[in-house]
C-alpha cells in the first residue's frame, strides 16, 4: 500500500491529505522536509512521530510542490477551491464560492477553531484551587502574589511549583484563561470589545485584541464575525 502511494504520487501532477491523512504520507516518507498542515489537534502527535516535518499549526491549507494538505474536513473545501483557482483562475473559483455560500478566502487560520492550549485544572489540589478560582473571577488581580496568597504559599514558592507541575508560568495560564473567557464571550453574548476586556482581566480593549490574535489568529471582532456566520 505505501509503496503504490509513493509511486503513484511521483506520478501524479499532484498530491496530498485532508486532515489527520497527512499521518499516511508521512508513513511513505513522501512528506520528509516538507511544508504542510494537518488538523490541530493532531498537530503534536504528528511532529513527535515525524520530526522532519514543517508543520504550520495554523494554516488552512498549504502548497508546497506538488504537495498539497488541509487542515482539516471544512478545510478541504478551502483547498479544493483552491485547486479549482490554480486550474481554472480566480474568476471561475470566485463563481464556484459564490455557488457553494463559501469564502472565496477565509479570513484567518485553523487556530480561531482550535482548542488546543486552552487551560484547564493540573498539578496539586492547592494549585488546581488556584486555578478554579482564576477561570471564575478572570477580571481580579492576578499576581503571582494574589495566587501565592490564595494558595498560602510564598511567591517564589508558589511560582516554582506552579511552572513545575503545571508546565508554564503562573501569568501565562492567566493570559491563556483570560482568552478562553473572552472567546466564550464572543462566541455568546453581544458585549463590546471594551465590556469583553474588562469582564476578562485585559487593561484595554487593545490589550484584550493583541492577545487574543497572539492566541487565536484573529482579532475579536473578525471571531466573532466568523462565529455568527457559521450559526447561521
Amino acid at each position: 500500500m505505501l509503496g503504490w502511494l509513493r509511486t503513484t504520487a511521483r506520478r501524479s501532477r499532484r498530491y496530498g491529505s485532508i486532515c489527520t491523512g497527512a499521518f499516511i504520507l508521512a508513513e511513505t516518507g513522501l512528506l520528509n522536509g516538507r511544508h504542510l498542515t494537518t488538523h490541530w489537534a493532531a498537530v503534536d502527535s504528528l511532529a513527535h512521530n515525524y520530526p522532519s516535518l514543517q508543520i504550520d499549526e495554523d494554516a488552512l491549507y498549504v502548497r508546497d510542490g506538488k504537495l498539497r494538505t488541509a487542515a482539516g474536513v471544512t478545510a478541504g473545501l478551502d483547498l479544493a477551491l483552491a485547486l479549482v483557482e490554480e486550474d481554472l483562475g480566480r474568476d471561475i473559483a470566485r463563481r464556484v464560492a459564490a455557488q457553494l455560500v463559501m469564502y472565496f478566502k477565509r479570513p484567518g487560520g485553523q487556530l480561531q477553531f482550535s482548542r488546543k492550549g486552552e487551560t484547564r485544572p493540573a498539578g496539586r489540589s492547592v494549585l488546581q484551587e488556584v486555578q478554579r478560582w482564576v477561570a471564575a473571577n478572570p477580571e481580579l488581580d492576578h499576581s503571582v502574589t494574589s495566587m501565592a496568597k490564595h494558595a498560602g504559599l510564598s511567591p517564589r514558592h508558589f511560582a516554582r511549583l506552579f511552572h513545575t507541575e503545571v508546565g508554564v508560568t503562573p501569568a501565562a495560564w492567566v493570559e491563556a484563561t483570560r482568552v478562553a473567557t473572552a472567546r466564550n464571550l464572543l462566541e455568546n453574548g453581544h458585549d463590546t470589545p471594551k465590556l469583553v476586556a474588562a469582564k476578562c482581566g485585559f487593561a484595554n480593549a487593545d490589550t484584550l485584541r493583541r492577545t487574543f490574535k497572539k492566541y487565536v489568529g484573529v482579532t475579536p471582532a473578525e471571531y466573532r464575525k466568523q462565529h455568527r456566520a457559521s450559526m447561521e
